[in-house]
């Protein structure tokens, strides 16, 4: 097992992060991750509580992490009138094992993260939670994205991909899909706007609370929806409508899955 800390780069970051944010800039540091079978598929996880994260597939046969961090001014109001020489600063841990890549920022408040990984991958799975977003481009692969507080973008992908936010707006392009892969994607607050390859076949459930929804795709509907259940409590009846949108596109497939609160769905078809 490799184990590679910022000891010799990131650790870096914090150590100078006073002599850094007293010149009020904060210079971006790289953490360079080799696979012990490059080449092969890998996995690649890459977590973080604060800030954003970017994946980009490249050609290259490591995986390479570029840290941001915030930027300070040589004063604050809250020091008491004191100069401000230091503080702060960030860890990032990486673990490289039998091709699978752990990226981790832990607590540290991270701006960004740009993390580079071979085109291909077996699996990819990235989370945040706060004060960032999420977009991966050019990649392949099977995809498992998760934000909280922010959107998650998507760009010349390919595979398949589960993604969940909760406050932002979620936008996917495909080249190209796994054919029998079923994937999901949903959001609180926002839209969901996918653009997939013109050949695909899915058994679609859609639901947009608040929303419309849209499609490029010829929808064969079932007409059996939505459906009205009636049940008994306490001499009561409760009444659940149940509005999902479900058919087939292209005959039919694996389950394609979205759903939204306040927003609406767009299903395209790629040009």
């Amino acid at each position: 097992m490799k184990t590679m800390k910022i000891v010799s780069s990131l650790v870096l970051a914090a150590v100078l992060a006073g002599e850094l944010q007293a010149q009020t800039e904060s210079k971006p540091q790289q953490l360079v991750v080799p696979l012990s079978q490059p080449g092969k598929p890998c996995k690649v996880k890459v977590g973080a509580l604060y800030g954003s994260i970017k994946v980009v597939g490249y050609e290259g046969k490591d995986v390479v992490v570029d840290i941001e961090t915030e930027k300070h001014s040589e004063s604050s109001t809250s020091g008491g009138g004191m100069k401000r020489i230091g503080g702060g600063g960030a860890e990032v841990t990486a673990q490289e094992d039998d091709n699978t890549v752990t990226v981790n920022a832990g607590l540290s408040h991270v701006t960004r993260m740009t993390v580079k990984i071979p085109q291909s991958v077996a699996e990819l799975t990235v989370s945040t939670v706060n004060d960032g977003d999420i977009s991966v481009s050019n990649v392949s692969g099977q995809m498992e994205i998760n934000n909280v507080n922010g959107w998650i973008h998507c760009e010349s992908i390919s595979g398949s991909v589960v993604a969940n936010t909760i406050n932002g707006d979620l936008i996917v392009g495909f080249k190209a899909i796994d054919p029998k892969a079923a994937m999901a994607f949903s959001t609180l607050n926002g839209k969901i706007d996918v653009t997939f390859p013109a050949d695909l076949k899915a058994n679609v459930k859609l639901k947009a609370e608040q929303g419309d929804i849209y499609s490029d795709f010829d929808v064969d509907v079932d007409k059996g929806h939505p459906t009205v259940e009636k049940k008994a409590e306490d001499h009561m009846y409760r009444i659940n409508i149940d509005d999902w949108v479900l058919g087939k596109i292209g005959g039919g497939g694996p389950e394609l899955m979205m759903k939204t609160t306040q927003g609406s769905v767009y299903v395209r078809k790629a040009k």
